[in-house]
């Protein structure tokens, strides 16, 4: 397993496409400073971010509506020429497992490394999720995690996967939706348009909030 080197992954003279897989309930700052790092940092032609249709792992919860994540997720992307979004989890219907969005990206592009990006805390996971083997011979796992976490798992494969460190992954998507329900704000947590998008759909809104930061009647 390597630590914050690109030299793990030497260059096959291949397309190389970054995939950022997720709930994105919300996306935030967080996911896009990743994604941009580990593109500087692996030399990434694209990243396509991936919003998971039914999450498999979060059966047991209450999750937003897949269009409102997808859609947050194109506001949050649309400047940056670098970023797509994809719909394949969505579309394929059913709860959606990583060895499925895998093996459909592959499909669609031939000639291409994949990287899936993805949080350290679910990486050490990922031993419990469907096809481990083919995970890794489909892409290269990357790791991203906050300064000074430390992940060792023995069963993870020396040369699949890679661990970065991102400082903006302090932020998360349950503390945003906690803070919306609250009344706090989340400017600057997430991009302007989600925030936006947020109140707009009144979504993760809490008894008298507007949805937006900020309680029903404040002139904040």
């Amino acid at each position: 397993m390597g630590e914050d080197g690109e030299e793990t992954v030497p260059g096959t003279g291949k397309r190389r496409l970054g995939v950022m897989g997720g709930t994105f309930d919300p996306i935030h700052h967080g996911h896009l400073v990743a994604a941009s790092e580990v593109a500087a940092r692996f030399h990434l032609d694209e990243v396509v971010f991936v919003p998971a249709g039914q999450p498999w792992q979060k059966s047991h919860k209450t999750v937003s509506p897949a269009e409102d994540r997808y859609l947050m997720t194109v506001i949050a992307t649309a400047s940056n020429p670098q970023f797509s979004v994809s719909r394949i989890d969505i579309d394929r219907g059913g709860k959606t497992y990583t060895i499925d969005t895998l093996r459909e990206l592959s499909e669609l592009n031939r000639d291409t490394d994949l990287f899936f990006i993805t949080g350290a805390d679910a990486l050490s996971q990922i031993l419990s999720w469907r096809n481990t083997e083919e995970l890794f011979s489909l892409a290269h796992f990357i790791g991203v995690t906050r300064p000074g976490h430390a992940l060792t798992d023995p069963g993870l494969p020396l040369g699949g996967v890679t661990l970065m460190e991102v400082p903006a992954l302090a932020i998360s998507s349950t503390d945003c939706r906690a803070r919306v329900e609250r009344g706090d704000p989340v400017w600057y947590l997430v991009p302007d348009g989600v925030v936006r998008y947020i109140s707009k759909r009144a979504l993760y809104r809490g008894p008298g909030t507007d949805g937006d930061g900020r309680e029903v009647g404040s002139h904040a």
